[in-house]
């Protein structure tokens, strides 16, 4: 089987697993945790990073922290994963759907469209004329790797009041190349960042998320709701409602020997996706999903185009072949506001999703690829189409 996505530990993971065990710190208290906050920081060019135990802990925490209230609504890309919807609602708020670009982001001038056309200002904030609810923040996600106009959303939002919460769970590496963020790592521009370390992405710690900001209220905020809110840790007084949220020094420790690897991942990634543009540029029937121009893209995920697919069947066709010789391959996700618990939520002028849905194929992107089965990725797909 060439998988499509999975992890590469061949740092230092062992040497630390073996230090918590053998110092018997494993749980959510440790030097690994502090230094894989720390690191984290640095290397996105933030002030402050809290670890989580998941991308979708992290989201959750940060939407409080911004301030986002039941009922309340947020803006959200239907072409994510159904984490961030789910942390939406977790908060008895409620999601509003946007279409995506060619880049499989946020459609930025159908978000321009709907704020002007759909929306109205008052007392200090934005409110949806449908539903006459409080629109509080956006969620905008950089899927796969491509990082989003973030120049565009900073300045369609600001001065409407809307909290940017970055979804970079798959933008580890990703960077601005222009611009007034230029340098500037994905996740580091809204006003809190998430991050995720689940076993398929860029690095992993088996599982877990980090928070990242400028802001040190945010910061504080989301570590004292991911540790149960803790106000006297000697008496257990707990002023709020908290959760158990807090990344593990064992997960932490693979973390931070997987960051050591960060730039080797990055660079491989990249030199996946350009193999693939070179060996498959010849085949009509397909093209490489495009990435934007403006950053530099960890391409954490390459993916195909059909070019010439009508429906589903043909996509289908292609990944159960792949499938039966041994090859993983994965459709892009189900778009959100047709998922069972989203189809009643509010969704804005969706066409692109839904035709980049029904034509897109993930390919094995895993850093551990060699040259050959790379090759053999290549040989099939041409064969098929």
């Amino acid at each position: 089987m060439i998988p499509l996505s999975v992890p590469n530990l061949k740092g230092n993971e062992s040497i630390y697993l073996k230090n918590c065990i053998d110092t018997e710190w494993v749980s959510s208290v440790g030097k690994y945790v502090n230094d894989f906050e720390f690191q984290i920081a640095k290397y996105t060019g933030t002030k402050y990073a809290v670890a989580c135990s998941s991308g979708t802990a992290a989201l959750q925490l940060s939407l409080i922290a911004v301030g986002v209230e039941p009922d309340d609504e947020v803006i959200v890309p239907t072409m994510t994963f159904i984490a961030t919807p789910n942390s939406v609602s977790y908060l008895n708020a409620n999601p509003v759907f946007l279409d995506c670009d060619k880049y499989l982001n946020i459609d930025i001038e159908k978000l321009e469209t709907f704020f002007k056309e759909e929306t109205y200002y008052k007392d200090g904030s934005t409110f949806n004329k449908l539903s006459n609810k409080k629109i509080s923040a956006i969620i905008p996600v950089h899927v796969s790797g491509n990082a989003v106009d973030m120049e565009s959303i900073v300045s369609i939002c600001e001065h409407r009041n809307i909290k940017i919460v970055e979804d970079a769970a798959e933008a580890m590496g990703t960077k601005y190349l222009e611009g007034k963020y230029k340098n500037r790592h994905a996740g580091s521009i809204g006003l809190v960042g998430c991050l995720s370390f689940n076993g398929n992405k860029i690095i992993t710690s088996g599982g877990g998320g980090m928070v990242i900001t400028n802001d040190e209220n945010i910061a504080n905020k989301v570590k004292y709701l991911s540790t149960q809110a803790n106000n006297d840790s000697l008496q257990y007084v707990h002023n709020e409602i908290g959760f158990n949220y807090r990344l593990t020094n064992i997960q932490a420790a693979v973390g931070v020997a997987q960051l050591e690897k960060l730039d080797d991942f990055v660079l491989k990634k990249n030199q996946i996706n350009n193999y693939y543009k070179s060996e498959l540029k010849s085949v009509d029937a397909l093209k490489i999903n495009p990435s934007p121009e403006y950053s530099s893209n960890n391409h954490w995920m390459t993916s195909i185009f059909l070019k010439n697919a009508f429906d589903e069947k043909l996509r289908d066709s292609i990944m159960n072949k792949l499938g039966e010789i041994g090859i993983q391959t994965r459709p892009m996700w189900h778009l959100c506001h047709l998922q069972k618990p989203y189809i009643k939520k509010q969704s804005y002028k969706i066409e692109n999703a839904l035709d980049i849905q029904m034509k897109t194929i993930n390919i094995p992107s895993s850093t551990g690829i060699s040259e050959e089965q790379l090759s053999e990725v290549v040989l099939k797909l041409k064969h098929l189409l």
